[in-house]
Protein backbone atom coordinates (compact mmCIF):
# COMPACT_ATOMS: atom_id res chain seq x y z
CA UNK A 1 0.00 0.00 0.00
CA UNK A 2 1.05 3.48 -0.38
CA UNK A 3 -0.57 6.86 0.78
CA UNK A 4 -2.75 8.43 -0.97
CA UNK A 5 -1.05 11.73 -0.63
CA UNK A 6 1.79 13.38 0.40
CA UNK A 7 2.21 16.81 1.82
CA UNK A 8 5.56 18.77 1.34
CA UNK A 9 6.81 22.28 2.39
CA UNK A 10 8.25 24.83 4.35
CA UNK A 11 8.58 24.96 8.10
CA UNK A 12 5.22 26.65 8.84
CA UNK A 13 3.14 25.82 5.86
CA UNK A 14 0.93 23.80 7.50
CA UNK A 15 1.67 20.29 6.52
CA UNK A 16 0.94 18.45 9.98
CA UNK A 17 -2.28 20.35 10.81
CA UNK A 18 -3.78 20.30 7.02
CA UNK A 19 -2.38 16.90 7.19
CA UNK A 20 -4.80 15.87 10.22
CA UNK A 21 -7.93 17.74 8.94
CA UNK A 22 -7.14 15.78 5.22
CA UNK A 23 -7.33 12.78 6.74
CA UNK A 24 -10.38 13.05 8.23
CA UNK A 25 -12.05 14.04 4.84
CA UNK A 26 -10.71 11.43 3.25
CA UNK A 27 -11.29 8.63 6.10
CA UNK A 28 -8.14 7.66 6.52
CA UNK A 29 -4.56 7.62 9.06
CA UNK A 30 -2.48 10.55 9.12
CA UNK A 31 1.51 10.14 9.54
CA UNK A 32 4.21 12.75 10.10
CA UNK A 33 7.53 11.70 8.84
CA UNK A 34 8.89 13.83 11.85
CA UNK A 35 6.75 12.02 14.22
CA UNK A 36 7.57 8.72 12.55
CA UNK A 37 11.61 9.38 13.21
CA UNK A 38 10.50 10.23 16.53
CA UNK A 39 9.04 7.03 17.43
CA UNK A 40 11.98 5.14 15.95
CA UNK A 41 14.76 6.91 17.40
CA UNK A 42 13.28 7.75 20.45
CA UNK A 43 14.33 11.00 20.68
CA UNK A 44 12.90 14.51 19.29
CA UNK A 45 14.00 16.17 16.04
CA UNK A 46 15.39 18.67 17.41
CA UNK A 47 17.56 16.27 20.39
CA UNK A 48 18.68 14.25 16.93
CA UNK A 49 19.93 17.63 14.90
CA UNK A 50 21.92 18.72 18.46
CA UNK A 51 23.63 15.23 18.93
CA UNK A 52 23.78 13.85 15.52
CA UNK A 53 23.62 16.57 13.46
CA UNK A 54 21.98 17.20 10.16
CA UNK A 55 23.69 14.96 7.77
CA UNK A 56 22.19 11.78 10.37
CA UNK A 57 19.17 13.11 10.39
CA UNK A 58 18.46 13.23 6.38
CA UNK A 59 20.14 10.02 6.35
CA UNK A 60 17.59 8.54 8.54
CA UNK A 61 14.51 11.04 7.32
CA UNK A 62 15.63 9.23 3.95
CA UNK A 63 15.16 5.42 5.41
CA UNK A 64 11.79 6.68 7.26
CA UNK A 65 10.24 8.07 4.06
CA UNK A 66 11.13 5.06 1.87
CA UNK A 67 8.94 2.85 4.59
CA UNK A 68 6.04 5.18 5.17
CA UNK A 69 5.59 5.28 1.51
CA UNK A 70 5.63 1.71 1.52
CA UNK A 71 3.46 1.32 4.41
CA UNK A 72 1.30 4.85 4.96
CA UNK A 73 -2.23 3.99 3.55
CA UNK A 74 -3.68 7.76 4.10
CA UNK A 75 -2.10 11.17 4.41
CA UNK A 76 1.77 10.93 5.16
CA UNK A 77 3.51 14.55 5.88
CA UNK A 78 6.94 15.11 4.88
CA UNK A 79 9.27 16.98 6.76
CA UNK A 80 10.45 20.89 5.48
CA UNK A 81 13.67 19.85 3.97
CA UNK A 82 12.85 16.26 3.50
CA UNK A 83 12.24 16.71 -0.76
CA UNK A 84 16.13 18.54 -0.97
CA UNK A 85 17.64 15.01 -0.99
CA UNK A 86 17.65 13.11 -4.27
CA UNK A 87 16.73 9.72 -2.64
CA UNK A 88 13.41 10.81 -1.45
CA UNK A 89 12.56 12.69 -4.50
CA UNK A 90 12.91 9.65 -6.35
CA UNK A 91 10.92 7.67 -4.02
CA UNK A 92 7.87 9.73 -4.27
CA UNK A 93 8.39 9.76 -8.05
CA UNK A 94 8.57 6.16 -7.94
CA UNK A 95 5.48 5.58 -5.35
CA UNK A 96 3.31 7.51 -7.75
CA UNK A 97 1.32 8.94 -5.00
CA UNK A 98 0.08 12.66 -5.85
CA UNK A 99 2.49 15.13 -3.64
CA UNK A 100 0.66 18.44 -2.56
CA UNK A 101 3.40 21.73 -2.22
CA UNK A 102 1.51 23.55 0.33
CA UNK A 103 3.16 27.53 -0.49
CA UNK A 104 2.86 30.47 1.94
CA UNK A 105 4.65 33.88 1.72
CA UNK A 106 7.35 34.56 3.82
CA UNK A 107 5.43 36.62 6.52
CA UNK A 108 2.46 34.12 7.17
CA UNK A 109 5.53 31.14 7.26
CA UNK A 110 7.32 33.79 10.37
CA UNK A 111 4.09 34.15 12.02
CA UNK A 112 3.02 30.44 12.20
CA UNK A 113 6.17 29.61 13.22
CA UNK A 114 6.98 31.92 15.85
CA UNK A 115 10.72 32.31 17.32
CA UNK A 116 11.77 28.44 15.67
CA UNK A 117 12.67 27.03 19.05
CA UNK A 118 10.90 23.68 18.73
CA UNK A 119 12.74 23.90 14.55
CA UNK A 120 16.45 22.94 14.80
CA UNK A 121 16.99 24.81 12.11
CA UNK A 122 15.01 28.43 12.46
CA UNK A 123 16.32 28.68 16.03
CA UNK A 124 19.11 31.33 15.63
CA UNK A 125 17.06 34.15 13.57
CA UNK A 126 13.63 32.22 12.27
CA UNK A 127 12.77 34.82 9.99
CA UNK A 128 16.33 35.52 8.08
CA UNK A 129 16.33 31.38 7.61
CA UNK A 130 13.30 30.63 6.25
CA UNK A 131 13.70 33.19 3.65
CA UNK A 132 16.71 31.06 3.16
CA UNK A 133 14.99 28.16 2.98
CA UNK A 134 12.49 30.05 0.35
CA UNK A 135 15.00 30.54 -1.81
CA UNK A 136 17.18 26.66 -1.12
CA UNK A 137 13.97 24.86 -2.11
CA UNK A 138 11.07 26.62 -3.59
CA UNK A 139 12.10 25.39 -6.91
CA UNK A 140 12.83 21.74 -5.65
CA UNK A 141 9.20 21.83 -3.85
CA UNK A 142 7.73 22.75 -7.46
CA UNK A 143 9.21 20.29 -9.50
CA UNK A 144 7.95 17.28 -6.98
CA UNK A 145 4.82 18.74 -6.47
CA UNK A 146 1.73 17.16 -8.78
CA UNK A 147 -0.27 20.70 -7.44
CA UNK A 148 0.20 23.06 -5.43
CA UNK A 149 -1.91 24.31 -2.89
CA UNK A 150 -1.56 28.71 -1.16
CA UNK A 151 -2.57 28.58 1.90
CA UNK A 152 -2.08 31.92 2.63
CA UNK A 153 -4.97 33.60 4.59
CA UNK A 154 -6.65 30.02 4.88
CA UNK A 155 -7.58 27.70 7.66
CA UNK A 156 -5.93 24.41 7.84
CA UNK A 157 -9.82 23.14 7.04
CA UNK A 158 -10.12 25.01 4.00
CA UNK A 159 -6.63 23.80 2.93
CA UNK A 160 -7.66 20.50 3.26
CA UNK A 161 -10.93 20.85 1.79
CA UNK A 162 -9.12 22.16 -1.19
CA UNK A 163 -7.04 19.64 -1.80
CA UNK A 164 -9.78 16.48 -0.93
CA UNK A 165 -11.42 18.54 -4.26
CA UNK A 166 -8.40 17.88 -5.84
CA UNK A 167 -7.56 14.96 -5.54
CA UNK A 168 -11.26 13.89 -6.36
CA UNK A 169 -10.95 15.50 -9.43
CA UNK A 170 -7.80 13.68 -10.33
CA UNK A 171 -9.52 10.69 -9.83
CA UNK A 172 -12.27 11.39 -11.58
CA UNK A 173 -10.09 12.62 -15.02
CA UNK A 174 -8.62 8.60 -14.96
Amino acid sequence: MTPRVVLVGLPGAGKSTTGRRLAKILAVPFADSDHLIEEREGHTISELFATRGEAACRDIEVAVIADALAEVTGVLSLGGGAVMRAETREALAASGVPVVYLRAALQELSERVGDGRTRPLLVANPQARLAGLAAERSAVLDAVATFTVDTDGRTPGQVAATIAARLHERQVRR
